[in-house]
């Protein structure tokens, strides 16, 4: 990237001289010792507050009833085993009551069809962490396609995304001696062949990101130290991340290299006889080469080939001409006002394409032309169920047109059904067990007014005609961040833990979200971030307009962005809550981007090292708006000691500070667990509650 014009004509000195003006003073904070996340202070302090609200809340008959019964239902022998097909067989990591950390293990597909499939154990994570002394934590594994012999698995320290990466064989169940290791990192490995991968991680200082992520990536041949490995490509130390990574479909073998300056923008280039070629497609746009099809996704507009393409369009074109200069694309999807792309899946000939049409899924089979000239067709996937969450995706997009269809809904347990594009309806696999009681429960989808009109559904699970008296205990969940869309799902915790109970369950599709498109999306970043949210407000609003509850029944809860949300709630608005549970939040949104993977987010929230942005920021900086004299509703806030996603400090700092003004506030820290939270089941049951249990004491 060139230098700035101003630079070249002598003005830089001027420009350092002044950058004072430009910046953002940073206060001082009396709590930034909280920051030191494994210091003797830090870990006192947190232990004390798990004691006090363990005592308030975790020494009851009933707390240890309902943990009970959390823990069962994760442990369940009967849930869904979700399988990979590797090879000729189907692979699924297992956790349940005997295998805390969890066992990877594979069967035949004839095998998985039995109610009680026989499997073949390739790795025992509790044994292997027994004879390591460590507390391992499954992050998966890389398969080398279409070999499937050789992976590459990497195993976390209690949870945290930074991981080790260890090369194992699944002919022999053994890790390879002499093979592919490297030490915890948030590495970013691809295969490129049996005797070579693709590697960024930590190489040493300046190798990574401001982020935290890989700033180069190199080849690193088998055999060779990894000092040795060639340097392929390198980042700027403000870019979020590189990788590499090579396409092994047989006959489209490619090397590609991607760069991301930012969350949003991305730069994919084609390595190609030492050459680097720039895939010129916006930088906002997501793209991916499929065999012979380069597919594009939209976040904006895009004027290209004499025609304009709307944001959050799908578009696909012949990769080869691409790169000679074609720009004829073909519109595999069209956005519409309440219409949006939940996403796609290739299958060998196919594309399962998963529209959400008002926060409702719908499933088509893409099929392209047979000729240059020819147009794509567009069938819809029979068999698919109406008014639930549904997915299907490719079982292997190398060899066939199969594929998983996942079924599920606020009341309807997981179903997996197994089909072939052209074969009729797919055939149902497996079946969860209700883990509920649904007797009487019926989902409604409402929706809200928000400050500037606009119109924001919501899905309400509660008794049917339950009467309008405002009496509820009635949870309400968001999010509205990072175009992440909250559709229907069963989630048997909250159905044993509240539903159950007689309490109400709630979800906003609030802005910030993907539930219609990328603009949804866009139009609470930033300076508009208010726009959220006044988007779960008016939710809030609407459920005690409605006379579903009202104010001290009302309790909220959001966790990551949606910790953030739920903290601006108690800021903004604590007029409007009974009881708040806020988990693994951000909230010093001063410091967030210096904090772990911070610095990856500016370009969803803003720089707040930038005047003009910390003045939006601060406004939605919990941490900076607590005040001594309101009176907030009670929250619990949690994190994780583990969590090297968010800092916990963000949550350790504001009830710190909460404290000292004389609030009532409640707080535990998972020691293990990463930003979900939980390193197991024990421990998830037991995060999950500590939160049901508040609330359902608060909002009484």
């Amino acid at each position: 990237m060139k230098r700035n014009v101003l630079l070249r004509l002598g003005l830089g000195g001027w420009l350092m001289s002044m950058s004072w003006i430009a910046a953002a003073v940073e206060p001082t904070d009396p709590y930034r010792w909280l920051e030191e996340v494994t210091s003797v202070k830090s870990l006192a302090w947190a232990r004390e507050e798990n004691a006090v609200t363990t005592g308030a809340l975790a020494e009851t008959a009933a707390f240890r009833a309902l943990e009970g019964r959390l823990r069962s239902i994760l442990d369940s022998e009967e849930k869904i085993p979700r399988v990979r097909k590797i090879g000729d067989l189907y692979y699924n990591f297992w956790r349940d009551a005997r295998n805390p950390r969890g066992l990877w293990r594979r069967t035949s597909l004839a095998e998985y069809r039995k109610e009680e499939p026989k499997w073949e154990v390739v790795l025992d994570l509790d044994s292997l962490a027994k004879a390591e002394g460590e507390n391992w934590v499954w992050h998966g594994a890389d398969v080398l396609e279409p070999e499937d012999r050789l992976c590459l698995i990497g195993l976390s320290r209690g949870g945290a995304d930074a991981d080790l990466k260890r090369e194992f064989d699944l002919t022999t169940k053994q890790f390879v001696p002499g093979g592919y290791r490297l030490p915890e990192a948030k590495s970013q490995t691809a295969w490129r062949g049996p005797n070579s991968i693709f590697v960024g991680t930590d190489f040493g200082a300046g190798s990574l990101t401001s982020s935290g992520y890989p700033r180069i990536v190199k080849q690193w041949r088998r055999g060779t130290p990894l000092g040795s490995a060639k340097t392929v490509f390198e980042g700027k130390p403000e870019d979020m991340l590189v990788a590499a990574y090579r396409d092994l479909t047989p006959s489209f073998e490619r090397d590609f290299i991607l760069r991301k300056p930012s969350f949003w923008t991305s730069e994919l280039f084609l390595r190609r006889d030492d050459q680097q070629i720039r895939i010129e497609v916006p930088d906002d746009a997501k793209c991916a080469v499929q065999r012979q099809w380069l597919l594009v996704e939209l976040r904006t507009d895009w004027q290209t080939g004499g025609k304009v393409y709307a944001a959050g369009a799908l578009l696909a074109i012949d990769f080869e001409s691409f790169l000679k200069g074609d720009r004829q694309f073909a519109m595999l999807f069209e956005p519409a006002a309440r219409k949006s792309l939940a996403g796609y899946s290739p299958t060998r000939h196919h594309i399962l394409l998963n529209e959400l049409d008002n926060v409702h899924n719908r499933l088509y089979v893409l099929t392209p032309p047979a000729s240059r000239n020819g147009a794509w067709s567009r069938a819809e996937l029979p068999g698919v169920p109406q008014q639930v969450t549904a997915s299907a995706t490719a079982v292997d997009a190398l060899e066939s047109d199969d594929y998983f269809l996942n079924v599920d809904g606020y009341l309807t347990p997981p179903t997996l059904a197994v089909g072939t594009i052209g074969k009729g309806p797919a055939t149902t696999y497996k079946t969860s067990p209700m883990y509920f009681d649904t007797a009487g429960l019926n989902v409604t989808q409402h929706e809200a007014i928000s400050k500037d009109g606009t119109r924001i559904p919501y899905f309400q699970v509660a008794k049917k005609n339950i009467p309008l008296d405002g009496t509820h205990r009635t949870l309400l969940y968001g999010y509205g961040g990072f175009e992440i869309s909250l559709l229907p799902h069963y989630n048997p915790l909250v159905g044993a833990a509240w539903l159950e109970q007689g309490g109400v369950y709630v979800v906003a599709n609030i802005r910030g979200g993907g539930e219609f498109g990328p603009q949804w999306h866009q139009a609470a970043m930033k300076a508009n971030r208010h726009k959220a949210y006044e988007d779960f407000i008016a939710v809030a609003e609407d459920l005690i307009r409605r006379k579903v509850t009202t104010t001290e029944h009302l309790g909220i809860m959001g966790g990551s962005n949606g910790g953030l949300l739920v903290g601006n709630m108690l800021t903004m608005r604590p007029d409007l809550f009974g009881a708040i549970v806020c988990q693994a939040p951000l909230l010093d949104m001063r410091r967030y981007h210096k904090l772990l993977a911070g610095a990856s987010w500016i370009g969803e929230y803003g720089n707040p090292d930038v005047s003009a942005e910390w003045a939006f920021i601060k406004t939605f900086s919990p941490y900076h708006n607590v005040k001594p004299s309101v009176r907030y509703p009670r929250t619990l806030f949690t994190t994780s000691t583990r969590d090297d996603r968010v800092h916990p400090s963000h949550a350790r700092k504001m009830v710190a500070k909460m404290q000292a003004q004389g609030h009532d506030v409640l707080y535990y820290e998972n020691i293990e667990g990463g930003h979900g939270g939980a390193a197991n089941n024990s421990q998830r049951a037991f995060m999950s509650t500590l939160a049901y249990a508040f609330l359902w004491k608060e909002l009484e």
